[in-house]
């Protein structure tokens, strides 16, 4: 029997940027900012980037798995947790903003809501269950107070 691979989240945003490259490319339904104002994407790319970053940091600094459907050892509620119990999704929808705004055109944004919706059903709602049952009253007391995205 063969065992099932999982494709990651950053595979995902790489098919989303690619995406959006291809739907600028064969489809740009309207230019929405202009040739300088697109630089500014960088600021939502980078923001995003460094968000994933440390995200990803408190988790090694932790001790506890970063990879998705892994058990986590430590329920994170520091740092970018404070204020969304996601921030490494929400850094690569933001990054994904930045790649947006960067093409300039309106068909590539069509990708970004796809994307994070994606990412809720696929990993975002199978963590949340996991977290629930692995730290139960601490996790629902957490989840009470942030809110999944911000």
């Amino acid at each position: 029997m063969s065992r099932r691979r999982t494709i990651y989240p950053p595979a995902y945003l790489l098919l989303a940027a690619v995406l959006m490259l291809g739907l600028h490319v064969l489809a740009p339904v309207k230019q929405v900012i202009a040739s300088p104002l697109r630089f500014l994407g960088i600021i939502p790319l980078i923001a995003g980037v460094a968000v994933v970053l440390w995200g990803a940091g408190i988790f090694r600094r932790v001790g506890t798995a970063i990879k998705p459907f892994e058990p986590s050892t430590v329920l994170v509620v520091d740092g970018p947790y404070r204020v969304s119990r996601n921030p490494i999704y929400l850094g690569l929808v933001c990054a994904l903003v930045g790649v947006g705004v960067m093409l300039g055109t309106l068909t590539p944004f069509v990708v970004v809501p796809i994307f994070a919706y994606w990412i809720d059903r696929r990993f975002i709602r199978a963590e949340e269950s996991m977290l629930a049952e692995t730290f139960g009253p601490r996790y629902d007391a957490y989840r009470a107070r942030v809110r999944r995205w911000l």
